[in-house]
C-alpha cells in the first residue's frame, strides 16, 4: 500500500478510512507541522523526504508544484467531498491503478 502525507486541511475521517484500507498515512498534526504556515513547496519537500505522496485539496498550487518539481513521491489532488469514505475509496482505487506514485500527479474528482 501507499505511504501518504495528508496536508493540513485534509479531513481526518478520510485519513482513517485510507488507513483502514491499508495505507500508511500521516497528518500534519502528527508530524508537528500543523498551524506553522508551512509553504506548499515545503510540504512537498517534507513529504518527499519521507517517501510519502501528498494528499491535498489545494489543487492549483500542487499542480503548479508538480510542473515545477517533477521529482517527488507523488501528489494526489482532490476535490472536496463530504462523503469522506467515498473520497477515500476513490483515492484507494486511483492508487491501486498506478504501478508507482513517484513523480505522479493523481486527480481525484467527485463521484458522478
Amino acid at each position: 500500500m501507499a505511504r501518504l502525507y495528508a496536508n493540513e486541511n485534509f479531513p481526518l475521517p478520510a485519513v482513517e478510512e485510507l488507513r483502514r484500507l491499508g495505507h500508511d498515512v500521516v497528518t500534519t498534526v502528527e508530524t508537528g507541522q500543523a498551524g506553522l504556515a508551512t509553504s506548499d513547496a515545503e510540504v512537498l519537500a517534507q513529504a518527499t523526504a519521507q517517501g510519502r505522496a501528498v494528499l491535498t485539496f489545494n489543487r492549483r498550487h500542487f499542480i503548479r508544484l508538480h510542473a515545477e518539481t517533477p521529482r517527488h513521491a507523488g501528489i494526489i489532488v482532490c476535490i472536496f467531498d463530504v462523503d469522506f469514505a467515498a473520497l477515500a475509496t476513490r483515492i484507494n482505487a486511483a492508487i491501486r491503478a498506478m504501478p508507482a506514485l513517484e513523480g505522479q500527479l493523481l486527480r481525484i474528482k467527485r463521484a458522478g
